[in-house]
């Protein structure tokens, strides 16, 4: 990607050449660590294979609940660890292949810990020496850590492994209850049915895996729902966060008079194509949305003090009223975009996105959840949105959440101008992850003089913007909105799709 910090050798012409070492030295370990070497797998629903693991794990709960020698004991820790807890596993196991096997296969590993702290507590109660209980716990978290780790995808010759890997467990397990599968002594072999029906159903899977092919991002660990996390970040960038915690007191204010002579030029020839209510807005929007496909870092957004790239999603918030009245009630819209969208991709998704809020009696989806929060009593509302807070900062947030809330995108923008008055300084919000704020005013005329000293009148619109410095560097803004700027004297590049569109660092 084309990141001027990192290619320019400008920034590093007056550092000890023993530091300039030490940083690539670290960029080069954490690249080679965390993405060189990654890779994805994944199982699909329409292979038979991975069925055929549901169904294992369907009968070993049968047979748990069917075989148990707990029911009316009165055990509730027993219950819980010896029943209830491995059948959520097994459950789990087959919900999570299934339904979001081809994008998040590695959360299997939730279950597969499950399992291991269900056998380590059954082997606790059986077992009399401490030295093999202690023996039995740490091959237990060994084999669910290995899990953990091929699932991944962290090493790529790591996935030979997860056969043998799978296969010791079940092994033991039928060494166990060597005489039942020998002998074939129900009796006997209703006691670890459940338990090699489980294991046998992740050996099956393990040949339903697959590997999605290089050059695609998968979602890992460590990434959200709204966005995967920025890994190879210089060092002074992944702390500054934890240094300058709240979005308003990391924000950096810009402000910039934009040209606009050829942008009315180009406004009046979209309507004269149809576009009728095609204007400034769209302009401006579409402009920004380009020069994201050169600078993606623009892009990024900070949670729980980590730094996550949306990617091509391009998340828009804007507030808009349905009467220009001042006791017309505000909504908030979003509109989902991409870099490779036109200036007529924009005006048409923004405004499907506004006619549907303005043509509908009824209200937007942030209305309807901000009522229901509105019928939350105070005191209660309080502790509702520090849940909120802390289930976005771990990423827990659901994704109907984020798509209602204003405070999570890329980008809020807001007219001014249609209000008559200049641009103003938004604040960013503290709650969410939204790192940048623009609103542009009124036009307005200006003469200006010429070198040779002829007096000429020219059209402006004024910008101002709140960035979050830490989603990227000074340099990295400044190349960005010179970019921006360029774009308004030749807007109409942004009838073309964009020639290339880079991606975010790994």
């Amino acid at each position: 990607m084309h990141n001027p910090t990192r290619k320019s050798p400008r920034p590093y012409k007056n550092r000890p050449r023993r530091n300039i070492f030490c940083c690539h030295l670290y960029r080069f370990l954490v690249y080679y660590v965390c993405m060189k070497n990654r890779i994805h797998l994944y199982v699909s629903r329409k292979n038979v294979l991975t069925w055929l693991m549901a169904l294992c794990m369907a009968a070993s709960a049968v047979a748990r609940i069917a075989f148990s020698g707990l029911k009316g004991s009165g055990e509730p820790l027993s219950l819980w660890s010896q029943i209830l807890l491995p059948i959520a596993a097994a459950a789990l196991y087959a919900l999570i292949a299934i339904f979001s096997g081809e994008e998040q296969f590695y959360k299997t590993a939730i279950p597969v810990w499950m399992m291991a702290l269900y056998a380590g507590l059954s082997l606790s109660a059986i077992l009399q020496s401490r030295i093999l209980i202690w023996l039995f716990w740490i091959a237990l978290v060994f084999f669910a850590c290995l899990y953990t780790d091929i699932t991944a995808g962290r090493h790529r010759h790591a996935v030979l492994f997860l056969l043998p890997t799978v296969c010791l467990p079940l092994a033991f397990t039928l060494y166990c209850y060597r005489a039942a599968v020998l002998y074939w002594d129900i009796s006997v072999l209703k006691g670890g049915l459940a338990d090699i029906l489980m294991l046998l159903g992740i050996l099956v899977l393990v040949f339903a895996i697959r590997i999605h092919p290089v050059g695609e991002y998968h979602p890992t660990w460590g990434d959200r729902t709204d966005g995967r996390r920025v890994r190879t970040l210089p060092p002074m960038s992944q702390v500054s966060p934890y240094i300058m915690v709240t979005r308003n007191t990391s924000s950096n204010l810009f402000e910039d008079s934009l040209e606009i002579t050829h942008v009315d030029r180009y406004i009046r020839q979209k309507r004269r194509e149809g576009l009728t209510n095609f204007g400034i807005t769209h302009v401006l929007l579409a402009a920004y949305v380009r020069c994201l496909c050169k600078y993606p870092g623009l892009n990024r957004f900070l949670a729980g003090q980590k730094v996550y790239s949306r990617g091509n999603d391009i998340q828009y918030c804007m507030t808009i009223k349905k009467e220009m009245t001042a006791d017309s009630p505000d909504t908030v819209i979003k509109v989902h975009l991409n870099p490779r969208d036109t200036a007529d991709d924009v005006y048409r998704k923004l405004q499907a996105a506004v006619d549907q809020v303005k043509n509908t009696p009824l209200d937007s989806s942030f209305d309807n959840t901000a009522g229901v929060l509105n019928l939350i009593p105070g005191v209660v509302l309080k502790f509702v949105v520090w849940v909120l807070k802390t289930m976005d900062y771990f990423g827990l947030l659901p994704r109907f959440l984020l798509e209602v809330s204003p405070f999570h995108g890329s980008l809020f923008f807001t007219s001014m101008g249609s209000l008559g008055i200049p641009p103003i300084y938004h604040h960013l919000y503290d709650f969410g992850n939204l790192p940048v704020f623009g609103a542009f005013g009124m036009k307005r005329r200006a003469c200006e003089v010429l070198e040779d000293g002829t007096v000429v009148q020219r059209k402006y619109v004024d910008v101002k913007f709140v960035l979050d410095e830490r989603i990227v560097d000074g340099f990295y803004y400044a190349a960005f909105f010179k970019q921006y700027k360029r774009l308004m004297q030749h807007p109409e590049v942004l009838d073309r799709p964009p020639e290339e569109v880079l991606q975010d660092i790994d």
